[in-house]
């Protein structure tokens, strides 16, 4: 059923493995001129959010789910947002949910299925999953805990559309392997070569490509409630402290962090607020790499500066006592 025939307010599912490029897309999605007014929501895995800072100013409502994953443990939040959003959908034509990195998106789509009222008024239009070129290999070689499914496997097999994304970092032999690797995931779904998730939004948004029976015929116990294992050994270190940061202390200290613990890190970002600066600075990390470039005006605000690490073998008390060590004395 197509948009023009179908009543009901389009949901796209941004998901993908942490550092993939969701947020960047998302924020292609908000400032596009298209006319389109959209609410969004955003799930991440950390007691301490970021993503909120790291999307661009936009006249779009936006909802934030903090310290969960919402594919189990805030999946009743998700519901209670629709709902909610539901009551006042004259104010938007469409909706876009950002999974946390850690998402099956599979529980996210049963939303809209196994709940009647919400089935009534929306419909799933895509499972979007965005892949990072270097790392996803990896991801997909990981050897889970038995019982624990691989997110990064999951999120492909669900997809309508894949946005390999970061393909200036690998090279074209290795570019080959990892669309050959997708395909043996995913036969159907097309694949969106990106550099800074450059896609077109047609391409993405309004493309009606959920396709229900594919879905039962990859998974046919899909309509039937399960239950979700995460792999436990991954955490997250969420970071909020005032104060002013010395940015040369502070590349430093991440280099030296990622560079000897870059494998078990999969991802590190925050919004700093660099000493002498009128304006945030925004940092994101990938494993070994990562990269910062000034953000918006602090303004009013209170600077407080805030950091997420998620990976295995975190060190809460390292981290914040190492963070510390970089702001400028009093």
């Amino acid at each position: 059923m197509t948009e023009a025939s179908d009543p009901r307010v389009p949901v796209t599912v941004l998901t993908g493995f942490l550092g993939s490029g969701k947020t960047t897309l998302l924020n292609r999605i908000l400032t596009e001129e298209h006319g389109l007014r959209i609410a969004v929501i955003e799930n991440e895995f950390g007691e301490v959010g970021v993503d909120d800072a790291l999307v661009l100013d936009a006249q779009e409502e936006i909802f934030e789910m903090n310290n969960g994953c919402i594919c189990c443990t805030v999946r009743g939040d998700l519901i209670r947002i629709l709902s909610a959003l539901m009551r006042q959908k004259n104010r938007f034509d469409r909706i876009v949910i950002e999974t946390t990195g850690l998402a099956d998106p599979a529980p996210v789509a049963q939303t809209f299925f196994m709940d009647d009222e919400l089935g009534s008024q929306l419909r799933l239009d895509a499972i979007v999953t965005l892949v990072d070129a270097a790392h996803i290999t990896a991801h997909l070689d990981e050897v889970k805990p038995d019982g624990v499914e691989n997110e990064a496997v999951e999120q492909i097999a669900f997809a309508d559309r894949i946005v390999l994304n970061k393909t200036d970092l690998v090279s074209p032999d290795d570019l080959i392997a990892v669309m050959s690797r997708l395909r043996q995931i995913n036969a159907v779904a097309p694949i969106l070569p990106a550099l800074q998730a450059g896609v077109a939004l047609a391409e993405v948004l309004d493309v009606g490509a959920f396709d229900l029976q594919r879905v039962l015929d990859f998974d046919p116990t899909f309509l039937e409630e399960s239950e979700h294992c995460h792999d436990l050994s991954v955490t997250s270190v969420g970071l909020e402290i005032p104060g002013e940061v010395d940015l040369t202390k502070l590349n430093d200290w991440l280099g030296d962090l990622l560079a000897t613990k870059g494998v078990d890190i999969f991802r590190s970002k925050g919004i700093l607020a660099p000493a002498g600066s009128a304006t945030e600075y925004v940092f994101q990390g990938v494993h070994m790499l990562f990269d910062g470039a000034e953000g918006r005006e602090w303004g009013e605000r209170d600077r407080v500066n805030r950091m997420v690490f998620i990976g295995r073998n975190l060190d809460r008390d390292e981290l914040h006592a190492s963070f510390r060590a970089c702001l400028v004395s009093e």
